[in-house]
């Protein structure tokens, strides 16, 4: 579909934290023209999002004559889009009409006022019965309003290939029940199938969330109940013996040279890496890592491999030592929030209405291998047939976690990868990396800590 004259398509890479290159587009501050910012994929060749928010954009502005939608792709690792992100909406000068907030960060951004809260907005659209209680409350912050709508989330669990497991003698319906059956099944790969990296298992600060997330918490919320945070007590965990064999295994992933070499495996383009190049390569054998996979991999995902589908198996993460209910997820997810000062809410929320509507909601959990938010998408035959894994990672919600939507949180997240870090480089045992984060968190939390 060719786009309208009015539509305007940015792209914006961040050179440094607080420097942007940007080719074509305006500012777009003006009563008839709405900006949206969004987070682009470092591999320029993964245009899901950025082919998905323009064909929105048309719609938007087919639908409101005279209106433009400026679309910005911050090209950049995760952790400087966040940065750039809260550098914008601080001024009106430079603040976006709505944005792609991550919703591990949205109460941080809350508490630092750059939101806007949308109740009065949702009160009256009837869509938002739709959306499940999970949902809700990962936009929700502490003052009881919501400042977000999610337009998806995900869970997380162990992508394998087959081709490698069948040469390293290993089953292809493998199901791991403890993480010492993972932690075997990489040894016997880089013992039979030398070529390949056993496992991958994100960590350290270059990785951000997805180190925290999709590496250390998994871990942790498989050795036992609020590892985290205890929400009882309203306080911070620390001290405790699942997050040192967490980091133990970390250690035994990097110290027995099972996982990516450590350049590599700091490099804050290795989501990117692992997704698009590792994977589809045949170079990596088992990845920890979460459903929207596939979304790389479609003939519209920007590096499409269609063997996919016969080649790479999935099975569940296990808890530490197989203990009830014997697999762990994380779930979490993205949302469109409108900041406090933005030149056209009224527009903003028009065009989240859009985004979410049944046909766009579908589309979009369809083509960004989202899992569903909305009781309507997730019935919705179209998406339940969308493509291989749905199902499973849909199978996954029931036993996933969510991370504790508290403003401190990032700054937690942070001392978690900081922690990692110095384990995968060796400059600390699990034991001392253990005890800085515990300081670190009694610092961010300013005392609310317990031990376990």
């Amino acid at each position: 579909m060719r786009p309208t004259a009015s539509l305007v398509l940015t792209c914006v890479t961040v050179l440094a934290v607080g420097t942007l290159s940007a080719c074509g587009g305006g500012s777009g501050k003006d009563k008839d023209t709405l900006t949206i910012v969004f987070h682009k994929e470092t591999d320029s060749k993964v245009t899901v999002k950025d082919d998905y928010f323009k064909q929105v954009a048309e719609e938007f502005e087919k639908r409101y004559e005279g209106k433009k939608v400026e679309v910005r792709g911050i090209q950049a690792p995760q952790r400087d889009y966040y940065t750039k992100v809260q550098q914008m909406m601080r001024s009106p000068k430079t603040a976006p009409d709505l944005v792609y907030e991550d919703t591990f960060l949205i109460n941080s951004d809350i508490k630092s006022g750059y939101l806007r809260p949308l109740d009065d907005h949702l009160k009256k659209w009837k869509d938002w019965n739709q959306f499940d209680e999970g949902a809700r409350k990962a936009v929700q912050a502490e003052d009881g309003k919501t400042y977000g709508v999610p337009d998806g989330t995900d869970t997380r669990g162990l992508w394998f290939n087959k081709k490698i497991f069948q040469k390293a003698g290993l089953p292809l319906d493998w199901q791991p029940r403890t993480w010492e059956d993972v932690l075997e099944a990489a040894r016997t790969i880089k013992k039979k199938v030398p070529g390949a990296i056993p496992l991958n298992v994100f960590t350290g600060k270059g990785a951000g969330e997805a180190a925290a997330m999709q590496g250390m918490e998994m871990l942790l919320y498989g050795t036992g109940a609020d590892p985290l945070y205890d929400p009882e007590a309203r306080k911070w965990v620390t001290g405790g013996k699942g997050f040192v064999d967490s980091l133990e295994f970390i250690k035994k992933v990097y110290g027995e040279k099972l996982g990516p070499a450590e350049d590599e495996a700091l490099d804050p383009n290795i989501t990117t890496t692992v997704a698009t190049q590792l994977i589809p390569e045949g170079k990596l054998a088992i990845a920890l890592d979460g459903s929207w996979l596939g979304q790389f991999w479609v003939k519209t995902g920007g590096n499409p491999w269609p063997e996919w589908k016969e080649t790479m198996g999935l099975a569940a993460m296990p808890t530490q030592r197989g203990q009830a209910p014997g697999e762990v997820s994380m779930s979490g997810g993205w949302a469109w929030s409108i900041p406090r000062k933005a030149h056209n809410p009224g527009m903003a929320w028009k065009m989240i209405e859009l985004f979410q509507s049944r046909k766009n909601a579908v589309d979009w959990c369809v083509r960004g291998a989202q899992i569903a938010v909305r009781e309507d998408v997730a019935e919705d035959p179209r998406y339940l047939e969308s493509m291989p894994g749905t199902k499973f990672f849909t199978q996954r919600v029931k036993n996933s976690h969510f991370r504790p939507a508290y403003p401190v949180y990032p700054q937690v997240s942070k001392a978690m990868t900081d922690a990692m870090e110095s384990v995968t480089t060796g400059e600390a045992s699990p034991t001392e990396a253990a005890k800085g984060y515990d300081e670190q968190v009694e610092s961010i939390a300013d005392g609310a800590v317990t031990s376990k």
